[in-house]
């Protein structure tokens, strides 16, 4: 199976990167089921990559049926160590305007219907999630944000709503008065997978509105946001080019070894059957345990 140490997600819109050289197709079963496409795996700027469309390519997929345990886990499997991940998000301030990009830095779950960890069935881990974006990753697309010239936030909260319909007014002013700058579907639960597998993660928030507060604007439409995303991941795709070129080889920051101290099912304890299915994961910290 080919190897790649950068995965990208993409979203609405991005369901591939122009420049990819030695492409090759993955086809991967997970011990969660198939992700949500096959994965396109090649090189960018002279560095591996692996390529998928979290709603699978002709947009099929809702938030809320994404697989995102077998995405995570596939990228997982081909050797990923670093996801950039691409979002189309409403705004909840004036001054983050439809066609800026917000890098997130905080996050607030709204969701309710999604499997959001690997663990559980026997083998119970708590992450550390107080800083749910890798600051690293999240800085060089900062950089790249900029030095491609759009207007780019360095920071924000974003709130992951369920979806799939867009937010009442009432949701939006009550998202918007706890300090939340941007709202989504589908950051979660792909973000708390990516830290307890052990990947970096950190996403291009692309704003495509301004979610349903602003009562001087029409509410959103999924024509006036499909416009603004297309014109958003043209941008995206540069930062993207940009950035994977600059990623460090050796990664210094708390999501390489977020399971080290997570794992409290003492391995005695731990179902044969979940052990082997989470092996992927744990092994490293199982097979230390016994030597």
């Amino acid at each position: 199976m080919p190897q790649a140490k950068i995965g990208v997600m993409g979203g609405t819109g991005l369901y591939d990167i122009e420049g990819m050289t030695d492409i090759e197709e993955v086809d991967i079963n997970t011990p969660f089921g198939k992700p949500s496409d096959s994965i396109v795996v090649g090189r960018l700027e002279g560095v591996g990559i692996a390529f998928l469309p979290r709603h699978g390519r002709g947009h099929t997929i809702s938030p809320t049926e994404i697989p995102a345990r077998a995405n995570i886990y596939a990228f997982k499997s081909l050797g990923v160590e670093r996801i950039i991940a691409a979002h189309s998000v409403g705004s909840f301030r004036e001054d983050i305007k439809p066609g800026s990009l917000v890098i997130p830095d905080q996050l607030i779950d709204r969701t309710r219907g999604r499997v959001n960890s690997f663990f559980g069935e026997g083998i119970v881990a708590h992450i550390p999630f107080a800083q749910p974006f890798c600051p690293v990753l999240s800085q060089i697309l900062y950089q790249a944000a900029r030095e491609v010239g759009v207007a780019v936030h360095p920071k924000g909260t974003y709130v992951t709503m369920e979806g799939p319909a867009f937010s009442t007014r009432a949701e939006s002013r009550l998202h918007r008065s706890w300090g939340a700058d941007v709202i989504g579907m589908t950051v979660l639960p792909e973000a708390k997978l990516a830290r307890e597998a052990e990947i970096c993660y950190a996403t291009i928030a692309c704003v495509s509105d301004y979610d349903s507060w602003h009562e001087e604007k029409e509410p959103v439409t999924v024509e006036v946001i499909m416009d603004i995303i297309h014109k958003n991941i043209d941008t995206a795709k540069k930062i993207i080019k940009l950035a994977v070129s600059r990623i460090p080889e050796q990664r210094n920051c708390e999501c390489a070894m977020a399971l080290e101290a997570a794992i409290v099912t003492a391995p005695e304890a731990m179902p044969a059957e979940q052990k082997k299915k989470l092996d992927l994961l744990i092994g490293k910290y199982l097979t230390k345990g016994d030597s």
